[in-house]
């Protein structure tokens, strides 16, 4: 019988993720994935496997899960307390589950998406070349309690008690941001604003979009009700029709008829995403030019991960599983007579 992973409970709005499915924009369904796809690279980078493979996606709580077999786990994204049979477990590191270990995930202490990747992936059926649930286009279910999850075949289950330090996207700051289609509708004096204003995460937001709330008048193009609805895309800053900015994210509406006065890089949505509720962010406009050049690609970030990758230490007084390892190799008598 092969690996799965028995979910014993789940959080809210858990979801399985990759990173989605591009080029379905011509028949409305935005691509998806991932909210944080940093967090997937992380994964991968930690258990030694390609950028494919699909995780569980926990939103700001996770819950607890059960192996049937041995298998490889990495914790990436938002910190969360977790527990490995009672034993707290590191985050952004790999860890080893034997089979009938249960795994406990709490609430973030930092950020809304938590991670949770296994050796091989999870193996769910693929629909339209992905995993990724997509609940707003209709597509797959959040996870629930009794769900059995399949586990891919992992071919490197020694290969675990790895860590690596989290780029920093979960304390806010300065988003990137290029020029949309609307942005010449907006007076310069509006544009400068727009720069000059730090802007606060407000609860309302899902894996749709964020809204950001502000002080001071609103964004307004002076037309801005009358924009016809034509194509978006994720990461869109929309001005509201009370001038209220809403960025868009993975699981985006493809049509809309607000003005957008820019859209957030691809490198620096994470920090949008994964930013909660009283976090402050501020906007930079940077040519297509800038955006290239600065531009990392997904694989990029993973290869990168892949050199930073380093032992975890642990303590052996905590290692339940300390005769499993080869404590051996090097050792001496201590008897070596090496006086002639």
């Amino acid at each position: 019988m092969s690996a799965a992973i028995l979910v014993r409970r789940a959080g809210p709005a858990m979801t399985i993720q990759d990173l989605g499915r591009p080029g379905q924009l011509v028949y409305g369904l935005a691509a998806g994935g991932a909210a944080d796809r940093v967090a997937l690279a992380e994964g991968a980078a930690l258990l030694g496997q390609g950028l494919g493979l699909a995780a569980i996606e926990m939103a700001g709580m996770g819950g607890e899960f059960e192996a049937t077999r041995d298998i490889r786990i990495a914790l990436t994204g938002a910190p969360m307390k977790a527990e490995l049979d009672g034993a707290a477990l590191v985050w952004n590191a790999s860890h080893f589950m034997a089979a009938g270990q249960r795994l406990t995930i709490g609430a973030a202490s930092g950020g809304n998406y938590g991670y949770l990747h296994v050796g091989g992936g999870i193996d769910t059926k693929p629909f339209l070349g992905s995993r990724a649930a997509h609940l707003t286009g209709g597509i797959g279910k959040p996870i629930q309690s009794g769900d059995h999850l399949p586990v891919g075949t992992d071919p490197h289950l020694d290969n675990t008690g790895n860590v690596l330090t989290p780029q920093d996207r979960f304390s806010g700051g300065t988003v990137t941001v290029l020029p949309s289609v609307h942005t010449c509708h907006f007076p310069e004096d509006v544009r400068m604003r727009f720069e000059a204003t730090a802007f606060e995460r407000t609860p309302r937001g899902n894996r749709q979009g964020a809204e950001l709330a502000f002080d001071g008048a609103p964004f307004s193009t002076g037309e801005q009700l009358t924009i016809l609805s034509e194509c978006m895309t994720v990461g869109d800053i929309q001005m509201t029709g009370n001038g209220q900015p809403f960025v868009l994210l993975p699981e985006c509406q493809t049509v809309g008829g607000y003005p957008r006065i820019g859209t957030v890089t691809p490198d620096d949505l994470p920090k949008v995403a994964q930013a909660t509720p009283g976090t402050i962010l501020t906007f930079e406009f940077i040519t297509h030019e800038q955006a290239v050049a600065a531009h990392r690609s997904i694989e990029t970030i993973r290869a990168d991960m892949a050199r930073l990758v380093h032992p975890l230490i642990r303590d052996p007084h905590r290692m339940q599983d300390l005769l499993s390892y080869q404590l051996i190799s090097g050792a001496i008598t201590g008897w070596d007579d090496t006086e002639e």
